[in-house]
């Protein structure tokens, strides 16, 4: 497994992280068994970073992960990095009502978080999404604290803008951005992404396929389940959906001529775009994590990489990545 720095400032590693919210929700039915053994396959072949967050599936998710490193063996549960993102507000019909990133919060969704996890530390932490009403120097001074007291290892930031990183890096060392990048979703490359460089921090990308848009396993004729995310998100809506997935016809050309998947091709682009850039990729299956490993023995030459551009130029993907009312939440997009 190769591997990378979380920034100037954070740890080493694997060049891929898991992505496991889809273990728990915004996807569809689950599998707890396999989600679990998946997990075991990452860490035995060497993927290090287990990326979650508090509120998927209200502490599901934390806990699946907490009984998959119990039962994972000792020599590959000491080597696992665990991110989390707290301050989601949700309710019991799992509507999001906010976020909280006050001080009093921080430590609180921490708190509960250990207790699921099973564990006396997490290895990154960051809110989930910018609070606007509380300066982000206050929430990030509150995971500071935590550092000092050993509770957080390191300290990262998720979908904020360029300015609210300078900010946060001035208040504490910041190791990461959790922030979405992929084909489609570029947005980060004018600002985000030069000034994360700037200031040494490294980017975790979420969503390198799209939420499967970009995978080359996602049809026309295929329609998301009640509550799978992708039923209400816009990129997947009618119109929209089959100007995207023309995209995705385009790339599958040069996969083939590659003799690779378009997965595979999606994924080893965004490793191409620098060492300092770690993708989560949310494989719920053994068989879609084998898919996603093997993005890392493709390689991009010139050549491919001006083929993609020519079929996937930035902009080219028609639907925000997130409903109008999820939109406003994300301090990258002002």
């Amino acid at each position: 497994m190769f591997t990378r720095p979380l920034g100037a400032t954070g740890p080493r590693t694997s060049a891929l992280g898991l992505g496991c919210m889809g273990m728990s929700a915004l996807y569809g039915e689950t599998d707890r068994s396999e989600s679990i053994a998946t997990i075991h396959a990452a860490l035995d072949a060497g993927v290090t970073l287990l990326d979650t967050g508090d509120f998927y599936g209200m502490g599901h998710n934390e806990i699946l992960i907490g009984e998959a490193l119990r039962t994972a063996p000792a020599a590959l549960r000491e080597k696992a990095l665990i991110s989390v993102k707290f301050g989601a507000l949700r309710d019991v019909e799992g509507r999001f009502h906010g976020y909280d990133g006050r001080p009093a919060a921080v430590r609180n969704f921490l708190a509960y978080s250990l207790q699921r996890l099973g564990t006396d530390h997490v290895d990154v932490y960051r809110i989930a999404r910018v609070d606007p009403d509380v300066p982000i120097e206050e929430t990030v001074g509150a995971i500071a604290e935590l550092v000092e007291q050993g509770h957080v290892r390191h300290i990262g930031l998720s979908e904020a803008g360029a300015q609210t990183l300078r900010r946060a890096a001035a208040t504490a060392p910041i190791c990461d951005l959790q922030i979405e990048y992929s084909l489609i979703s570029r947005g980060i490359e004018d600002a985000i992404l030069p000034t994360a460089r700037e200031l040494g921090i490294g980017i975790t990308a979420y969503g390198v396929l799209s939420r499967g848009l970009i995978s080359g396993h996602w049809s026309r004729e295929r329609r998301p389940a009640r509550g799978d995310f992708r039923s209400v998100s816009p990129r997947f809506q009618e119109e929209n959906l089959d100007h995207n997935l023309g995209l995705v016809d385009e790339l599958r050309k040069i996969a083939e001529r590659k003799g690779v998947s378009v997965a595979q091709t999606a994924i080893a682009w965004v490793l191409s775009r620098g060492e300092d850039i770690v993708p989560l990729v949310g494989a719920r299956t053994r068989e879609r994590l084998t898919e996603a490993l093997g993005a890392l023995e493709v390689t991009l030459d010139a050549e491919d990489l001006a083929a993609i551009e020519r079929a996937v130029p930035p902009g080219a993907a028609r639907g925000d990545r997130y409903p109008a009312e999820q939109m406003v939440h994300l301090d990258s997009e002002r």
